[in-house]
């Protein structure tokens, strides 16, 4: 439960790669102000899932230093019956530029088993600049923070990739550039808690860590429609295994039409 939004994200540990940037200049055409999306993190330790915590994002448009912005807001928590256990209570935003997708200003403030960690980033892409709470670094072109990765990757035309292709990009967490790339897998049919549908797969490269197995073992499905919305997340971890399912949804850009049945 660690790593709730993360898991969502399909980004929790991360293995450096020579990348770059697909992520550069998009234009937005999956989501809109507005949108509200809910994931439920299932853990299991047997053949039964049991719902342990969940996650709900939320879009907004507003303004920043002048500037017309998606405030993103992923919000992360486990349910009461189990914080005895390992109580989780996260919070992430970014701030994304809606001309070009990149962000501005993104915010991280934890608390995870009593671990707490406050992180405060400002971007100037002119300067190759982030500066977060604890200083300025360096970042590439087109650096993304780990919201607005998966918002410009909700853009992404993966028509034009076969399956095994990688797709590179750059990204700033905890004051570190992380080059990282999912590799397309292809598109087929899930099922999952909410329904039936239509889904494009890919699996990020994850590296051996505390929790998660090395090696592309994570596998994503997002909905094969125009608002590309994550629908599953699957992976074993160091005990057991997580499932990420979305389970509501208002406010999407477009219809449904990924979905087959409910």
């Amino acid at each position: 439960m660690r790593f709730i939004l993360l898991i969502v994200l399909s980004l929790a540990i991360i293995r450096p790669v020579i990348a770059q940037t697909e992520f550069c200049g998009i234009t937005n055409t999956s989501f809109r102000a507005g949108e509200n999306i809910t994931f439920k993190v299932y853990y299991n330790l047997g053949r039964l899932y049991v719902g342990a915590g969940e996650a709900v994002f939320t879009c907004q448009l507003e303004k920043l230093n002048g500037r017309d912005v998606y405030h993103v807001t992923g919000n992360g928590k486990t349910f009461r019956t189990y914080d005895w256990f390992f109580k989780v209570r996260d919070k992430y935003e970014s701030f994304i530029d809606t001309s070009n997708m990149l962000p501005l200003h993104f915010l991280r403030n934890v608390d995870e088993g009593g671990y707490k960690f406050y992180n405060n980033v400002t971007f100037n892409a002119p300067q190759g600049t982030a500066t977060s709470t604890n200083g300025t670094f360096k970042v590439p072109p087109c650096t993304q923070d780990v919201i607005s990765a998966i918002y410009y990757a909700r853009n992404i035309n993966f028509d034009k990739y076969k399956p095994g292709d990688k797709i590179p990009f750059s990204m700033f967490l905890d004051d570190k550039v992380y080059n990282i790339y999912i590799r397309y897998v292809g598109k087929e049919t899930v099922e999952t808690k909410f329904g039936k549908f239509r889904a494009i797969k890919f699996m990020p490269l994850l590296i051996k860590g505390t929790m998660f197995e090395g090696g592309e073992k994570m596998t994503v499905w997002v909905s094969d429609d125009g608002n590309k919305v994550p629908l599953r997340v699957d992976s074993p971890i160091s005990v057991g295994s997580i499932k990420v399912d979305m389970v509501d949804y208002k406010n999407l850009r477009y219809n449904f039409t990924s979905l087959i049945s409910k």
